[in-house]
């Protein structure tokens, strides 16, 4: 068995490579000479959230903060899915986020869904409903976080033609999620 001999301190450029025990195949693990965090499965931040126990009821023609109260996963506990509804990674990096919220096209005019970072709008997508029954407004981008004090949530905007406008509560309808990309 190979050794590998640790090294307090390095110079130059390049990369380091470290090679695995003798087999009939080559195995090597490259690292790119860079600065940054050294990411690997066990400390990527990763979540998937929806809304359950029922549909929201929010107020016609304002942005709602949806309340995402039910976890699929949520690899580093960066989601609090019980009083923020937020997304609040300790990782720096590029995340993709994605959000869906799930509506009921027959009463709405204009439906839009945000992604709001930092308590502000960051980006949107948005359509005017012409079909009935339920469907699904989406929102994804790619976010960069400070690790420490950006969060994202998902909020929506309905305005109602008829009725009172709801988020419907459905895994499949309304929904939040992202995962690191790369780190900072």
């Amino acid at each position: 068995m190979a050794a590998l001999i640790p090294s307090a301190s390095a110079t130059g450029s390049g990369t380091m490579t470290l090679a695995g025990p003798s087999t009939n195949s080559n195995q090597t693990i490259t690292i790119p000479d860079t600065t940054g965090t050294m990411m690997v499965s066990g400390n990527m931040p990763a979540f998937s959230v929806y809304r359950s126990g029922g549909n929201q009821s929010v107020s016609n023609g304002t942005a709602t903060k949806v309340q995402l109260n039910t976890e699929e996963f949520d690899t580093a506990n960066c989601f609090d899915s019980t009083t923020n509804y937020r997304f609040n990674p300790t990782v720096a990096g590029y995340y993709q986020i994605n959000g869906g919220i799930g509506f009921n096209a027959t009463t709405m005019n204009i439906c839009i869904t945000f992604i709001y970072k930092n308590g502000s709008s960051y980006k949107r997508g948005d359509i005017r409903a012409t079909q009935s029954g339920d469907s699904v407004m989406v929102v994804s981008s790619l976010v960069y976080f400070n690790g420490s004090t950006d969060y994202v949530e998902l909020y929506g905007y309905l305005n109602a033609t008829v009725g009172s406008p709801i988020f419907v509560g459905a895994s499949d309808l309304t929904y939040f999620n992202g995962t690191l990309i790369r780190a900072a």
